[in-house]
């Protein structure tokens, strides 16, 4: 089963996307803050990331940055989920080497339905 690593500081969040998930037969790892999100991304390869943007620290944008310029982890997608809605936030996400990019509230089937499509193309 693939392995999708959460990046959120939202415990919240991370509980109920991994649940969701794991209901539909995927592995999950969890991050909270972009730095361990990048750490743990180098560490296990997942197949699949889910990031969010205002995090502590190096948030989502210099995160997705990191792994998108980074051989080892170049190929990973990684699909931004985010309160952020705004169009301008949208395009610097995937200028920064997003796939992806979902506005929260998003509900687990979208989010299982995100996932499988990410993996699937």
């Amino acid at each position: 089963m693939p392995l999708i690593l959460i990046v959120d500081d939202s415990p919240t969040e991370l509980h109920v996307m991994q649940k969701a998930l794991e209901k539909h037969g995927f592995r999950t790892a969890a991050a909270v803050d972009g730095a361990e999100g990048v750490r743990l991304a180098r560490e296990i390869c997942p197949d699949l990331i889910f990031m969010d943007i205002v995090m502590p620290g190096m948030n989502g944008y210099q995160a997705t940055r990191a792994l998108s310029s980074d051989p080892r982890t170049s190929a990973i997608p990684i699909v931004m989920v985010t309160s952020k809605g705004q169009e301008t936030d949208r395009i610097w996400g995937l200028r920064q080497g997003a796939v992806d990019y979902m506005v929260k509230p998003v509900s687990p089937d979208q989010l299982v339905a995100k996932a499988e499509a990410t993996l699937a193309a």
